[in-house]
C-alpha cells in the first residue's frame, strides 16, 4: 500500500516492560540473520529462512524505506535488557476504509517462551485500536503453530474459523486459523 492509497503513517517507537518496538535501522541486518536463518523460527512462517546476510540486508532496508515513505512497515522489536534487535512485529496490511488490519510476529528462538510476542503483540494492537484507529485487527496462523494461536488467545483474539487450504506456502498448500478481535473486545480486556 502506498501513502497515496492510504494516510501516511509515522512508525514511532513503543515502548513495554521489557520491549521496544522500533522502525528498522540498518544496524538490524546481522540481528535478522541471527533469527531469521534459523528453520526453527521460520517453520511456521510464510518466508523461507534467509541463507545470506545479504537477504537480511534487503529485509531491513526495505523496512527502512517503506517507513521513510510513510507507508506500512513492521516494528523491529528490541529487547530493552539486552539491547538487541530480537524479532519483528507489525501490520502486514492495513484497510483503512474498513478499519481493519493483519497483525504477524517472528522472534529469535532464544527469546522464546518468555511472553516477550504476547507483549509486542499487544503494545501493536493498542497502536492499532488507539492511533489507526482500527475496529478490527486479524491474525492467522498454521494449525500446527500452537505458540502462535496461544499468543493471539492472551491478546483477547477470538478464533474465527480455519481457511482450508487457502495459501502456497513453500511449495504446499496450508489451512490457516484465522483469529480476531474488535475494538469494543479489546476495551473490555483493558478494563478488567
Amino acid at each position: 500500500m502506498t501513502t497515496s492509497d492510504a494516510a501516511r503513517i509515522d512508525l514511532p517507537a513503543l515502548e513495554t516492560v521489557r520491549l521496544r518496538l522500533r522502525p528498522f535501522s540498518p544496524d538490524d541486518a546481522r540481528d535478522v540473520f541471527d533469527y531469521a536463518s534459523d528453520p526453527e523460527v521460520t517453520r511456521f512462517v510464510f518466508w523461507s529462512p534467509h541463507t545470506t546476510v545479504q537477504e537480511s540486508i534487503d529485509f531491513v532496508n526495505r523496512h527502512v524505506q517503506l517507513a521513510g515513505n510513510g507507508e506500512l512497515a513492521s516494528w523491529a522489536v528490541e529487547h530493552a535488557a539486552d539491547r538487541k534487535m530480537i524479532g519483528t512485529c507489525g501490520f502486514t496490511w492495513w484497510r483503512p476504509e474498513h478499519g481493519k488490519a493483519e497483525i504477524a510476529y517472528a522472534i529469535s528462538r532464544q527469546y522464546w517462551n518468555q511472553g516477550l510476542v504476547t507483549e509486542a503483540v499487544g503494545a501493536c494492537i493498542s497502536y492499532g485500536f488507539d492511533v489507526l484507529k482500527l475496529n478490527r485487527i486479524e491474525a492467522r496462523c498454521m494449525p500446527d503453530n500452537i505458540a502462535s494461536e496461544r499468543v493471539m488467545q492472551k491478546c483477547g483474539m477470538r478464533h474465527e474459523g480455519t481457511m482450508r487450504q487457502t495459501m502456497m506456502v513453500k511449495g504446499r498448500r496450508i489451512d490457516l486459523k484465522l483469529y480476531a478481535i474488535l475494538r469494543e473486545e479489546w476495551r473490555k480486556s483493558d478494563e478488567s
